[in-house]
């Protein structure tokens, strides 16, 4: 009996706390037909003068006071994270009709309390009061960071639950930047770890793997591999990154070439190319900032590369894009009436997945993130990189070179993981960091195998074994 009071009055007084809350609180949502068993939260968060970050918090399903706190942000640079609300982990999609909604049976608010934020400022509902959307890897982590401190202000009864920084793509910077920020910057925040999916960790192992990764998938013919090794190799060592070389330049043009502008789906290889040019392509464009300050010698041969791809596949397939549809999302969000619910100012523009004028003006001040890492680790931070390995933004080889160059020690062999009787994919942990694929998904893992990510989400929040 005593029990049972205590855990009544833990929750009249957690509801108590949260009624201060009730201007941000999200009551009704438009196409929902469910009743959820959790509460939600959107509003806005102070970041630096002037710049508001858009969040929309949604408590855990099983228990909200004890349930560790997860942030979840998109990449880009300059993408969504609502996009993983409402594509991937969240505790609801958007149907394809673009007006109704269903429940997620995989949310990973079934045993967390998550948060997503807008990052940076410009990005979707996401706003500066100057309008300028100028920014860079380190003044994004400071103004996440100051966005954290407003949250945890506004909701301090979640102060003492177990903290953890998730993201994905660009997120690869942002989600370790933003860590080390949290773990070394005295804010009260019971920082335990963090999570990258599918993202970019080092520049260089990304483009080096990359070519190796189309090779033994078998998107390139003898003919290109051989051009390839003898251009860019000599005495076995191999640079396929940053070379000037006009030979290598123009071999490896003609591979990326043939990944990302051939009509292949670069995010998951084996399936097929949806949706049209509209939004799509502002995706597209958005995500090629990943590479934009590090690909520049491409440009020289892009005009052969180009000739030589279109010759071998078709005219029809050239500026085909991305194969991503999120249609539906935008129509939603952008309603007059899901707007008032989310409480999003109507002097806002309409929103969409990616910011082209955020991209567009970004600035990656980070080659590597392999010092930011090392600093977390020692800390005593667990980490986990996991990567969908059919995905060709921010494939998995090059993520498991990064891990593997960070140089820890080794605490289980490379070995499978199952899910539901069947083998999930593989994974190695070294010290307090777990290198993790999950087999035959794409770039947005809770998308593409929601049952495999939830298993390896819930995993790695109690630590124990995959």
């Amino acid at each position: 009996m005593n029990s049972f009071i205590l855990a009544f009055l833990s929750l009249v007084l957690c509801n108590v706390t949260w009624a201060v809350y009730d201007p941000d609180e999200v009551t009704d949502l438009p196409g929902m037909s469910f009743k959820p068993n959790y509460r939600q939260w959107s509003g806005y968060l102070k970041a630096s003068s002037g710049k508001y970050l858009h969040y929309w918090f949604v408590t855990s399903q099983r228990d909200p006071v004890k349930d560790p706190v997860v942030l979840w942000l998109n990449g880009g640079p300059g993408c969504s994270s609502l996009d993983g609300f409402l594509s991937e982990n969240g505790p609801f999609h958007v149907d394809d009709d673009g007006s109704t909604l269903y429940e997620n049976e995989f949310s990973w608010n079934k045993v967390a309390n998550v948060l997503y934020l807008e990052s940076p400022v410009g990005v979707g509902y996401s706003y500066s009061d100057d309008k300028n959307y100028k920014t860079d890897d380190d003044e994004v982590a400071d103004n996440n960071y100051l966005a954290l401190q407003s949250f945890f202000a506004k909701f301090p009864n979640f102060t003492k639950n177990e903290f953890y920084v998730f993201g994905e793509s660009y997120g690869g910077i942002y989600v370790p930047t933003l860590s080390l920020r949290v773990a070394t910057g005295g804010a009260k925040m019971n920082f335990k770890g963090f999570g990258v999916g599918n993202g970019i960790g080092s520049f260089a192992l990304n483009d080096q793997s990359l070519i190796y990764f189309g090779y033994y998938h078998g998107l390139f013919g003898e003919q290109l591999w051989a051009d390839l090794n003898s251009n860019c190799c000599e005495g076995g060592t191999c640079n396929f990154y940053n070379n000037t070389q006009k030979g290598c330049v123009q071999s490896v043009t003609e591979a990326f070439g043939i990944i990302y502008e051939s009509g292949l789906n670069e995010y998951a290889l084996y399936l097929d190319c949806a949706g049209g040019a509209g939004s799509a392509r502002t995706y597209h464009k958005t995500m090629l900032n990943l590479f934009r300050n590090y690909r520049k010698y491409w440009t020289a041969f892009n005009v052969v590369a180009e000739e030589r791809v279109a010759g071998t596949l078709g005219k029809d397939l050239r500026g085909v894009p991305p194969c991503i549809n999120s249609t539906a999302q935008m129509n939603w969000l952008n309603r007059g009436d899901v707007r008032k619910a989310l409480h999003i100012p109507d002097i806002l523009p309409p929103w969409d997945i990616c910011s082209d004028e955020v991209g567009s003006l970004y600035h990656t001040k980070y080659n590597t993130v392999r010092d930011v890492y090392m600093k977390l680790l020692s800390l005593g931070v667990r980490a986990l990189v996991y990567n969908g390995d059919t995905d060709m933004a921010c494939n998995y080889l090059g993520d498991q070179w990064f891990v593997e160059q960070l140089n820890q020690k080794e605490t289980t062999v490379y070995q499978r993981w199952v899910y539901d009787n069947q083998i999930a994919g593989f994974y190695q942990q070294f010290s307090n960091i777990t290198f993790l694929t999950v087999k035959g998904a794409g770039h947005m893992v809770p998308q593409w195998a929601p049952g495999p990510a939830f298993h390896m989400f819930q995993s790695f929040l109690s630590n124990s074994p995959y």
